[in-house]
């Protein structure tokens, strides 16, 4: 009866492992056959999955390390320009504070009033300084057509 449970107990082991031969000696008695191999379900060979290595990343890492190739292309890809923004051409009338400005559209009838434009991220982040005078594009919202973004300032 012992023999009997000591066989058993390494059957299933060896099922668990999905080990049957190791250099040569059967790990399953003779008499003991192992079970069919499930073909569906969710123990068929389609779920199962490569262990994970050691050099693969996860999380964090694996984020940072698309971002750092990201960095080292030499080439930025070009930015699509939005589809729901009007530019225009403009000259700055007036400075207002909160890095508010008055600006006058270009080839716009005269009746036309001015429009309140506020400086840009980028042009804000890189100091950019603009006076009174200076010739500037200017994105409008189709929302409000009184507002607008001062994205690039000209070099006189």
């Amino acid at each position: 009866m012992m023999q009997f449970l000591i066989a058993l107990l390494l059957a299933a082991i060896a099922l668990s492992l999905q080990v049957t031969t190791v250099e040569g000696f059967s790990a399953l008695p003779s008499t003991v056959k192992s079970a069919p191999v499930l073909s569906t379900g969710y123990f068929s060979a389609d779920y199962l999955q490569p262990l994970p290595t050691s050099t693969s990343l996860f999380g964090k890492k694996a984020a940072r390390s698309q971002g750092n190739a990201r960095k080292n292309q030499s080439e930025r890809p070009e930015r699509k320009p939005k589809d729901d923004v009007i530019e225009v051409e403009a000259v700055v009338l007036e400075s207002l504070p909160n890095a508010m400005f008055r600006c006058a559209i270009d080839g716009a009838p005269e009746t036309q009033e001015p429009i309140l434009a506020t400086i840009s991220g980028k042009i804000r982040k890189n100091y950019v300084r603009i006076i009174v005078g200076d010739k500037v594009t200017v994105e409008l919202s189709p929302y409000d057509l009184t507002r607008g973004r001062i994205t690039y300032r000209y070099k006189n």
